[in-house]
């Protein structure tokens, strides 16, 4: 019923809306009268927030069209590979004219980036994947709201996540051989049982996986986000937060953990926060400042977009992850699409290396519960296991802005080129391109100084062989595990990032058509 309620009043209020946004550009527009009075600009002003309070945000787009390659433009194309009920997986393909970019380009890693379903749309990692496109073949999964998931399509579980990541890493495998993978917050969890799994039935599995900012093991500096699911009971969350689709979205009937409560729950964490970002803004829009304005409008769009969840995906995270820790207790059983239950098994991972990372400031996921995966894969030897904490960063800092970049991210595009070329077959024609590869790009200047070592102590597993691939590494290669620590940044900002609550809420609640191009196109692609 409060679903209904509360899509009755936003119904009634977008008239209201809709006349703010009008009088908004009656008092800014140069052409109208309005705009020559005295008080038009905090007239205009004032009307353009009520319009951005009361509006309904949609799903925002990746918005990536090109991206610089070795100061080559490269043109971006959006294409759904696959298409299933709950999830598309999306690719970023990459067109280049330039011959020499184009070998390039064909020749760099494979990496499925696993997005949040936990309240945000894909396009919340938008700077983690326009990052990677440089130096990868980037594909991503990107969740559907539930609510316009008609009930014929049939439920989904958090197992049914589980079997759509294996789908997805089979389809690369298909392709291309293998791939890398990368979590980012939630889907940590069902990314490691959907390899697990992988191995224990002695599959093929990623080449590497890449794990941020996840809730591996709960139980260990547990955050205020890890005390709500702990310190309420599972019928408490299936009485409270569940309430079935109204009839007007193609969803109609379905039980789902509504998006207008998720983003309910985000603003009040931090609800003092956003009253003074939207302080600013007006202030902002008054004295002209036309940047910050527009850098206020990008987060929004962002933070304000939610999708629905289904009911019983979202009870199940909350059970498996929080409350009974079933994966760190080796209790955990995932149904296939055939309907056999299967254990996960996270020691029976032993081709596939591990690099885990951590934010130092991040409140969401707490220090060691993602480094807790290696503990679990006992299976893969010490040398190909990696972890970083990035000092200053925050949850969303992981993955996104400065600290992402110059960071995170040449730790990960590293290790992954480490372990892509000793896996890659080389045949004869491409073998004068392996060179090119040897070596990453340089990182930036910042990260130049970052990069503090120390050597973790080898526990007796580090005696056992190194898979076949491990042989042909480098010689430079460490015979132990790494872990990096990043030095501490420039403190400004640092505990501010104003995007550091858009992925609050995300872990609590655990967050077009296929255009292929036409073959007769003139542009090369990689």
């Amino acid at each position: 019923m409060l679903y209904h309620l509360y899509e009755t009043q936003r119904s009634l209020m977008e008239p209201f809306t809709d006349f703010a946004q009008a009088a908004s550009k009656l008092f800014s527009n140069p052409v109208s009268p309005l705009s020559q009075t005295s008080v038009a600009q905090r007239m205009a002003a004032g009307y353009d927030l009520l319009y951005r309070l009361g509006k309904d945000y949609e799903k925002p787009a990746f918005d990536i069209h090109t991206v610089d390659v070795d100061g080559i433009g490269v043109a971006i194309h959006e294409r759904i590979e696959v298409d299933k009920p709950f999830c598309e997986l999306r690719r970023f393909k990459r067109f280049s004219d330039d011959p020499a970019t184009l070998t390039k380009l064909k020749g760099q890693p494979v990496v499925l980036i696993v997005a949040p379903l936990s309240g945000h749309y894909a396009t919340l990692l938008r700077d983690t994947v326009r990052t990677m496109l440089k130096d990868h073949k980037v594909y991503i999964t990107d969740w559907k709201n539930a609510r316009l998931v008609p009930l014929s399509e049939g439920e989904f579980h958090l197992d049914d996540y589980v079997n759509y990541v294996q789908d997805f890493i089979r389809h690369l495998q298909g392709i291309y051989g293998n791939c890398h993978v990368i979590s980012v917050c939630q889907p940590t969890v069902p990314v490691l049982a959907a390899v697990s799994l992988m191995a224990s039935r002695g599959e093929k599995t990623p080449l590497t996986m890449t794990m941020m900012g996840g809730p591996i093991d709960a139980r260990k500096s547990p955050t205020a986000v890890n005390n709500l699911a702990t310190n309420r009971s599972y019928e408490w969350f299936e009485n409270n937060v569940i309430y079935r689709v109204p009839e007007k979205f193609p969803g109609a009937g379905r039980r789902v953990y509504p998006g207008f409560l998720q983003y309910t729950g985000f603003v009040a964490m931090n609800p003092d926060r956003h009253a003074s970002s939207h302080y600013d803004y007006f202030k902002n829009l008054i004295k002209g400042d036309d940047a910050s304005a527009e850098a206020h409008r990008k987060f929004y769009d962002e933070y304000n977009a939610v999708l629905d969840m289904d009911a019983d995906y979202y009870l199940e995270t909350i059970q498996t992850v929080f409350q009974d820790y079933k994966l760190v207790n080796g209790t955990w059983d995932v149904r296939s699409p055939a309907g056999k239950l299967e254990r996960v098994r996270p020691q029976d991972i032993k081709t596939t290396a591990l690099f885990t990372v951590e934010g130092e400031l991040d409140d969401i996921s707490g220090s060691g519960q993602t480094e807790a995966a290696h503990d679990l894969c006992s299976g893969i030897v010490r040398k190909e296991q990696r972890h970083l904490e990035a000092k200053g960063a925050g949850h969303y800092g992981i993955f996104s802005g400065r600290r992402w970049r110059d960071i995170v991210y040449p730790k990960v595009r590293a290790f992954i080129l480490e372990h892509e070329l000793p896996a890659k077959p080389v045949a004869s024609a491409a073998a004068p391109a392996a060179p090119k590869l040897a070596s990453p790009s340089p990182a930036p200047a910042k990260a130049a100084p970052v990069a503090k070592t120390t050597t973790a102590k080898a526990p007796k597993a580090a005696a056992k062989p190194a898979p076949a691939r491990a042989a042909t590494k480098p010689a430079g290669a460490t015979a132990v595990a790494t872990r990096w620590v990043q030095p501490a940044a420039t403190p400004t900002g640092a505990a501010q990032e104003p995007t550091a609550d858009l992925s609050t809420a995300q872990t609590s609640a655990t967050a077009a058509p296929s255009t292929r191009s036409s073959g007769k196109s003139k542009a090369r692609k990689a």
